[in-house]
């Protein structure tokens, strides 16, 4: 069963990208020791495309060689947060909230189209950091949009806005999580990882 780990820095998180077997530090490191433990009877191969800073429309234009080409059984995808954090960059990109949706409407409906592969949406988020307070501002208005193409689309939807919002009331200083509440650190990622576990699993029973 081929497993593919689509999206930016959060799934990239430094992975060797001379081997995309590699799953680096991020989430999908977590999520795949879960899953093979998990299911010993299955034999996985898990790939992690993940490639730091893209957008969204990055993603499409990159989307048959690093997902569609691999015919996934599972395909999960983060992102959406550089859409907006490029928005301020020193080489500023303004895309709008319409273009988010457009883009990621356009790679989700070619996945569907190309591939039978069940789909993974995990929500962008932005936790708790003075310098992010804009980006949370802004990712307000974008979070109902991946929701609807959640609800249209997706097979799986993993809110981690949500699940982090719950998760850092009972943590012992604010920046568990994330050192600049966009990038997970260990703690993050197996949190995100245990998460995906948890939402993938009936799709493997």
């Amino acid at each position: 069963m081929k497993i593919v780990f689509q999206g930016d820095s959060i799934t990239d998180a430094g992975r060797d990208k001379r081997n995309y077997h590699n799953m680096g530090n991020g989430y999908p490191k977590y999520a795949s020791a879960l899953i093979a433990e998990g299911f010993p009877e299955i034999s996985f191969e898990f790939i992690n495309q993940g490639i730091s800073g893209n957008r969204t429309d990055q993603l499409f234009d990159r989307l048959y060689p690093d997902a569609i080409a691999f015919e996934p059984d599972i395909i999960s995808i983060l992102i959406g947060i550089n859409d907006i954090w490029h928005r301020y960059s020193a080489n500023r990109i303004e895309t709008t909230n319409e273009q988010i949706e457009t883009n990621y409407r356009a790679i989700l409906t070619r996945l569907k189209k190309q591939t039978n592969a069940k789909i993974v949406m995990l929500s962008p988020y932005v936790l708790d950091a003075e310098d992010k307070e804009h980006l949370r501002e802004d990712l307000k208005s974008v979070l109902p949009i991946v929701e609807r193409l959640a609800e249209e689309f997706a097979d799986v939807y993993i809110p981690l806005n949500r699940h982090f919002e719950e998760a850092v009331k009972t943590q012992p200083e604010p920046r568990y999580y994330s050192a600049d509440g966009v990038h997970p650190n260990a703690n993050g990622a197996e949190f995100i990882g245990k998460l995906y576990y948890e939402a993938v699993a009936p799709l493997l029973r």
